[in-house]
């Protein structure tokens, strides 16, 4: 019988190796982008937040996290690793410098993009941070049993 933790596990699984693809396939449209070096690190984040799940779906079931954890670190695991792909490519199509003083130096958005970018961009970090510290937890306290 599947639970939902384990239901949890393959979707994360799934959605890992969807982004993993999705870097790759970011890698061919590098040239196409107005910020190139954001383009690589739109790339990069594709393929390194599609391994984090892949990691995350793989140890799942190995944290020990109530029923409300689990649920909390399972939506912000989705929303830091995809989010950092989907705000760091738009930064790239649209050529802004929010948060990015390096990649993004010589490029500026409109308003509205830098904004979006920005609070996207923010939000990721802070969700990205509660998934982890969630997880670590999740082990500790599995550590400890």
């Amino acid at each position: 019988m599947t639970t939902p933790s384990d239901r949890q596990a393959q979707v994360l699984l799934l959605l890992g190796i969807l982004l993993f693809a999705l870097g790759l396939l970011s890698g061919l449209t590098i040239p196409l982008m107005k910020n190139v070096k954001m383009g690589l690190g739109a790339h990069m984040a594709g393929v390194t937040n599609g391994t984090f799940l892949l990691v995350a779906g793989l140890t799942w079931l190995k944290a020990e996290l109530s029923t409300k954890q689990r649920q909390l670190a399972y939506w912000t695991v989705i929303f830091g690793t995809w989010g950092n792909w989907f705000f760091i490519t738009l930064a790239a199509i649209w050529g802004t410098q929010a948060l990015a003083p390096i990649t993004g130096a010589g490029y500026n958005g409109t308003l509205l993009q830098e904004a979006i970018v920005t609070i996207g961009l923010l939000g990721v970090a802070a969700t990205i941070f509660i998934a982890s510290g969630l997880m670590a937890w999740g082990f500790l306290r599995k550590l400890q049993y």
